[in-house]
């Protein structure tokens, strides 16, 4: 008897630790992204440069690591940290001291976005990877991407460390989202949040 007892308190201790642990930083928000979000450039997308009436000037390239662009009349272009309207009007500057009127319009058809803007998740995620930040992306949406939690996470004690607010840390409960369906925790994300998942103790 008094072993059960001992194994009951144990138990009772343990789940108090655990609650006590994934309460804390406060819940996140469920509202967090914001509607007029604009993509930002980074290296490794891969832009579209259209020149109207100039087929020529037209094609296709890289953003390379340090995150700039060359075209046939443009020579080391910055485009990170912009959005495609900004570099199609940096674009028109350039070519207009050569090119009558020009009229371009750049379009994003891959997808990194810089680091800043990237979703990291990190810790006992199956998959610990990072991504690129999409409009209106959910914490559910993290977690179908890197695969779910493994057998030894604290799922309940996850938190999000919000970067675009100073580093501030919010808690999220992920295995209540994951395996119970908690839509209460499937709250947005926001460029550059990092999802830290860590270890469970028992």
């Amino acid at each position: 008897m008094r072993s059960l007892v001992s194994k009951l308190g144990f138990l009772v201790v343990a789940a108090l630790v655990a609650g006590c642990a994934s309460n804390k930083y406060p819940a996140a928000p469920e509202l967090a992204a914001s509607s007029d979000y604009s993509y930002i450039i980074g290296a490794g997308d891969t832009l579209n440069i259209i020149v109207w009436r100039n087929p020529e000037l037209s094609m296709s390239i890289p953003v390379r690591p340090d995150g700039k662009i060359s075209t046939p009349l443009v020579d080391e272009m910055v485009a990170q940290g912009k959005n495609s309207i900004q570099v199609a009007r940096e674009i028109e500057g350039v070519l207009g001291k050569l090119v009558r009127d020009p009229v371009v319009t750049v379009i994003v058809t891959s997808f990194v976005g810089p680091y800043s803007e990237q979703i990291r998740v990190v810790g006992e995620a199956a998959r610990p990877q990072f991504l690129s930040y999409k409009q209106k992306m959910t914490l559910l949406d993290v977690m179908i991407a890197v695969g779910g939690l493994t057998d030894f996470a604290d799922g309940n004690g996850a938190s999000i460390l919000r970067t675009g607010e100073g580093g501030k840390q919010y808690s999220v409960r992920l295995r209540d989202l994951v395996k119970r369906g908690d839509i209460s925790q499937n709250v947005e994300m926001k460029p550059g949040d990092i999802l830290i998942i860590p270890q469970s103790w028992f």
